[in-house]
């Protein structure tokens, strides 16, 4: 093989690995991708303050969302099915587990506490 296509293999290559290396930078690579992954959703008591069946949503007073990082407090949440709010009333302790669905956070189980 001649100089030129020795030099021309060795770039070709070289090019191949840079682009390679600049795609898995640009992606986080395989290890940083699984962790952007959000946590799998945990079970969290709360407290019914408001059934809004129109509104589709209900306001709890709730303890940490660890897949969320998101601090206790009351807010209003989405449900994943609005058959949810027939299953309590204001004062009912809860529990239930949340994650973002289409950007907004959504109830995605619902339980009346033990």
């Amino acid at each position: 093989m001649n100089a030129i296509s020795k030099l021309a293999i060795a770039l070709v290559m070289a090019a191949g690995a840079a682009a390679a290396s600049a795609q898995e930078h640009a992606h986080g690579g395989h290890e940083a991708h699984a962790d952007e992954q959000a946590a799998a959703p945990t079970l969290v008591d709360a407290e019914v303050k408001k059934v809004d069946k129109e509104a589709g949503k209900i306001t709890l007073r709730h303890g940490d969302i660890a897949n969320l990082n998101m601090p206790g407090m009351t807010m209003a949440f989405r449900t994943k099915d609005a058959a949810m709010l027939d299953q309590v009333k204001v004062g009912d302790k809860i529990t239930f587990a949340a994650e973002r669905v289409n950007g907004a956070i959504t109830i995605i189980q619902l339980q009346k506490a033990q």
